[in-house]
């Protein structure tokens, strides 16, 4: 069983940045999917962008590409996500998530495994 760990949100100021990291553990293939997704208020679940463990294919949220990077470092089965240039309408519940194989898509109901989320608030 795939447990993932968020940590790294807070509350910051707009134009601020912010670093999540997700710790994986319990991986028993080689290949997954691992990504963030978001939540704000009355909104749906989002993807925001997604890594495979094996190959590093990277897929992004076209509202995020290029103030938002992806990484990750397999020795630590740890999945970031650079904030850059936050808004406030960057504010949301960002959760990790993955499921086995490659990266095909960044739809929240492709993921079978969740982490219980780290809070993101940006202020004006």
């Amino acid at each position: 069983q795939v447990q993932l760990v968020e940590s790294g949100g807070g509350s910051v100021q707009a134009g601020g940045s912010l670093r999540l990291s997700c710790v994986a553990s319990g991986y028993t293939y080689s290949t997954y999917c691992v990504g963030w997704f978001r939540q704000a208020p009355e909104k749906e679940r989002e993807g925001v962008a997604v890594v495979s463990t094996l190959g590093g294919r990277t897929l992004y949220a076209d509202s995020v590409k290029g103030r938002f990077t992806i990484s990750q470092d397999n020795a630590k089965n740890t999945v970031y996500l650079q904030i850059d240039s936050l808004k406030p309408e960057n504010t949301a519940m960002y959760y990790c998530a993955a499921h086995l194989g490659g990266c095909y898509t960044i739809r929240p109901t492709a993921f079978t495994y969740w982490g219980q989320g780290t809070q993101v608030t940006v202020s004006s």
